[in-house]
């Protein structure tokens, strides 16, 4: 069995016997991790917890060399999965029982005291010197004495009090100025029949307490040192029960108190999280329930109070501790003390002064009770920990902005804005009938407001204060005048004063950043911080409910919290460091990806500052995937300097994935950019006309092609641009079956490419002749062409154009009757292009694969797969081809009303596309009309 002990020297225990020869930093960083225990620290963290300020240069290595110490040790230890590696540092995964300070906090909860206490073997941490020790030891040990004090107070109400003095005296001797210790003796030598010995440690706390702090003690023990002189016989224990010394008076009979707020009345959704909560209304349970502001925690936490409140009989108690009211300063411990146990019924004259022996008070006067408990509105876990109560069937309710991860014991539940049904329906609660009769605008008013149940109110009680608006002028007054919510702005306003200054900093850039999301690189680059830092920060704002997180790693606003960013944030050249982050990356994702264009990015300047390498080719795509749409923003809204090296270095990956929207956008910004900067950006100029014309060939948009082609030709010098935009004019001529002319433009295309030295040129460009010559009747030339482009781009490591050659070897061989290897060529360039993720190229193959089959069912079949896949995509030509195709195959299949279903629309888009096969699809759309048609 495996154990690790921290209540004394840290040691790792298997079945019984220590582990020897672990080194004493590798002990204080296992220390560190188990502590926090199942949350996830970072390195930098953990430098700190190890040296603070006065970090070593080797800080990173040294924390690193003790993570595979630890792993070494655990590997032979048989859990080498209890310690894991994640993005953001290292969390330790202990199971039940195998860390002695987390069986003491489950123990003490339990009110098993002394089983507790007997795990403790010396000082918490004792052999552990790094810079967090002393804190923690200092909190274990206070933890500790709490609940050796508590152990006291229930021996000393038994009658145990003999049993207990040596014990005491030894405490007390070891902590001296512990009032609650002091206490428990002077009562025990009391009831030992030793008053002058009970006054004389009475008097030796008050003067070491005097001399240390210059301090009186507090009411509490005053009071007892009174009935301690006087001989109060309340201090004696009378037979039967023993009754609770004056120092603790015994409460008056339980109060029937109710302070809960009033619960609105149209509450509206959240059946979950009320049926979880409801959950922990049985008994004892401390629940922490964080959130963004004006996202309904109060409302949430005062409704489930209302429905729970049979429960506790004992007590319903509200207090708004303030921690984000403007104007206030939020409610300390001792004042939210106070007023608790002035709403359990405890007269004023009983409520101590200190917060420490408040806080004893108020736990004992929860024991034996059943108490509900909202405290609203908490800063943090430290705010609220002096609150909470001790074994007692209390349930707490605690509302923060932040998440209080650091309360042990606590249930934690986070609330997120409204689904779109329960913001429909509070919407239609407090508006009436007007919100059923406009079903479309309050769906935009729910969107303008991003579900946020305060705006929801804010706009509804706006819409309801004024008969004469329809929902759609409030909609449309919320699309101007966005400030309309100012309330949502000052809520937002006080959750932004509440961080630490590089909180706010970041969160102020975030609001720049013009992306859907980010990662903890992009906010390194737009901080200009270290990474390990920008994420600490990342995590520091979605604990504070300033961030979202939708899916893992990766960070984002709600719709309203951005527009509160944008409006504080300022440009320190953020975008520019964001935007060359992107830059860089960019390339460096590419050029793992289409290693045969590296030639391409040969100009793009190396970066200045190291960037975070990629692992492999399955994250580069992934990291460009992710990234994609945060690119083009920041490329649309940002800064305009090296958007030419941009779309450069995004070339390939925007063309081979098709995404020609995205890449439209990029090559026109590169366009407009480029001239406006005039000769010196010539060359981009050149490069984002050729890629223009290049897409719209892709998207069937053939005029638009052709323009920008000729316009690149009448501009372009180097040999490389004019080969591209000869392709494209050849493409373009092959498409609209202008067979002599695709030849001429393509011949010149492939001289300019041999030129050029540009193999991958060259391969294209052969390509594409070969199908001008196949339907040239030249097939034995189209196929020395297509062989000899094979084997070019298998030489520049090219399995894009590699699988459209072998997708054009097949139309070849399928015009000379070969089927069965025409579908083996269409086969193998389908199988490369869904292992590349092309699926346009994919949706070629498989229609090329059909129109070889020789099988109406088997081409019905393979075209419908290719239509799927060009749908997808926006694929025009290849969903004309896939319709057409699956005209034939109905019709011969005896179909004709689902042959005509796919002639109507391959018709439609033929027309669009202005090709030749419009007139093919008419005539064969009239034939499948005709009387007496036959297959």
């Amino acid at each position: 069995m495996l154990r690790f002990t921290l209540l004394g020297p840290v040691q790792v225990i298997v079945d019984g016997a220590p582990l020897t020869g672990i080194a004493p930093r590798h002990r204080a960083v296992l220390g560190y991790l188990l502590l926090n225990a199942e949350r996830v620290i970072g390195i930098e963290r953990l430098i700190d917890a190890m040296w603070g300020y006065d970090r070593p240069d080797t800080a990173r290595s040294q924390i690193h060399a003790s993570i595979t110490a630890i792993r070494k040790v655990l590997r032979g230890a048989g859990a080498a999965g209890l310690l894991e590696t994640r993005a953001g540092g290292y969390v330790a995964h202990p199971g039940p029982g195998q860390v002695d300070a987390l069986e003491f906090t489950e123990l003490v909860a339990a009110g098993d005291l002394r089983e507790a206490l007997a795990l403790w073997r010396g000082e918490a941490l004792e052999d552990v010197h790094a810079h967090y020790a002393g804190g923690v030891r200092e909190l274990w040990n206070d933890r500790r004495l709490s609940a050796y004090e508590r152990l006291a107070e229930g021996e000393l109400a038994a009658g145990r009090h003999a049993d207990l003095l040596d014990e005491l005296a030894a405490q007390v001797a070891a902590n001296p100025l512990r009032e609650r210790l002091n206490g428990h003796l002077v009562l025990a030598l009391h009831r030992a029949g030793r008053q002058a010995d009970a006054l004389a440690a009475a008097r030796a706390y008050r003067t070491a307490l005097a001399e240390e702090q210059g301090l009186d003690p507090g009411h509490a023990f005053t009071e007892l040192e009174r009935a301690v002189l006087t001989d109060d016989p309340a201090l004696r224990l009378a037979d039967g029960p023993a009754p609770r010394p004056a120092a603790r008076p015994a409460p008056a009979p339980p109060r029937r108190s109710t302070y809960l707020p009033y619960d609105i009345p149209d509450f509206s959704g959240r059946d979950a999280e009320l049926d979880r909560l409801a959950g922990h209304g049985h008994g004892a349970a401390v629940v922490t329930i964080d959130g963004m502001a004006g996202v309904g925690k109060t409302a949430l936490a005062v409704h489930v109070a209302h429905r729970l409140a049979d429960r506790y009989p004992d007590g319903r108690l509200f207090i708004d501790l303030r921690a984000h009211t403007a104007g206030r300063e939020p409610v300390d411990a001792s004042a939210a003390l106070e007023a608790l146990l002035r709403q359990l019924g405890v007269p004023a004259d009983r409520i101590p002064v200190s917060p420490a022996e408040r806080g004893a008070l108020w736990r004992a006067e929860l024991a034996g009770r059943r108490v509900l408990a909202v405290l609203d509105n908490a800063a943090g876990a430290e705010h609220v920990r002096p609150l909470l109560p001790g074994r007692s069937e209390t349930l707490v309710l605690i509302t923060s902005r932040r998440r209080l991860v650091d309360l042990d014991g606590a249930h934690a539940l986070s609330v997120d804005v409204l689904d779109e049904d329960d913001a429909a329906a509070l919407f239609e609660r407090i508006v009436g009938e007007r919100a059923r009769r406009e079903p479309g605008a309050v769906r935009e008013v729910l969107r303008l407001c991003g579900r946020l149940p305060l705006a929801i109110r804010l706009a509804a009680a706006r819409l309801q204060h004024r008969p004469r608006w329809t929902v759609a002028y409030l909609a449309g007054r919320l699309r101007d005048h966005r400030r309309l919510l100012d309330g949502v702005s000052a809520a937002f306003a006080l959750s932004y004063e509440q961080l630490d200054e590089a909180e706010q900093r970041l969160f102020r850039l975030l609001g720049l950043a013009p992306g859907r999301d980010i990662d903890a690189y992009g906010a390194a680059a737009l901080a200009g911080i270290p990474a390990d830092e920008a994420e600490e920060l990342l995590e520091a704002l979605l604990d504070a409910h300033m961030l979202l997180q939708l899916e893992p790693g990766r960070y984002t606003f709600h719709d309203l919290l951005r527009e509160h960013a944008r409006s504080l944030g300022e440009d320190d050249d953020a975008l520019l460091r964001l935007l060359t982050y992107y830059l860089h990356r960019s390339r460096a994702a590419v050029d793992l990806l289409f290693p045969d264009t590296l030639r391409e990015r040969e100009g793009i300047p190396r970066p200045e500052a190291p960037i975070p390498p990629f692992r492999d080719a399955a994250e580069a795509s992934a990291w460009l995937d992710a990234e994609r749409s945060n690119i083009i923003a920041t490329a649309v809204h940002g800064p305009e300097i090296c958007l030419g090296m941009l779309g450069l270095a995004l070339r390939p990956y925007l063309d081979r994935q098709a995404h020609h929207d995205d890449a439209l956008t990029l090559h026109t910004l590169v366009l407009r950019r480029s001239r406006k900067l005039g000769p010196l950006h010539r060359e981009f100029e050149e490069q984002a006309l050729t890629n223009l014309a290049w897409t719209h060939w892709r998207l069937g948009e053939y005029e638009r092609a052709e323009e920008h082609a000729a316009a690149a030709l009448g501009m372009c010098e180097a040999p490389g641009e004019r080969a591209r935009a000869l392709l494209t004019l050849g493409s373009v001529a092959l498409r609209r079956r202008q067979d002599a002319r695709a030849e001429e433009h393509l011949r010149r295309a492939l001289d300019l490419a041999r030129i050029g030295a540009d193999t991958w040129g060259e391969a294209q460009v052969l390509g594409a002749l070969a199908l001008a010559l196949d339907r040239a009747g030249r097939s034995g030339e189209a196929r020395r062409h297509l062989d000899l482009a094979l084997a070019l781009h298998r030489k520049v490591g090219n399995p894009a154009g590699e699988a459209m050659t072998l997708d054009h070897l097949g139309v070849v061989l399928r015009h000379q009757g070969d089927l069965a290897q025409a579908r083996a060529r269409h086969e193998r360039a389908a199988a490369l292009c869904r292992a590349l993720g092309d699926t346009a190229a994919e949706a070629a193959a498989l229609n090329g694969l059909a129109e070889a089959a020789g099988d109406p069912a088997r081409a019905a079949e393979e075209h419908a797969a290719a239509l799927a896949l060009a749908d997808r995509t926006g694929n025009r030509p290849e969903q004309a081809r896939a319709h057409h195709g699956l005209a034939r195959a109905h019709l011969a299949l005896g179909r004709p009303e689902r042959a005509a279903e796919h002639a109507r629309p391959a018709l439609a888009l033929y027309e669009e596309l202005g090709v030749p096969e419009a007139g093919e699809a008419r005539a064969f759309l009239e034939h499948t009309r005709a009387p007496g048609r036959t297959a």
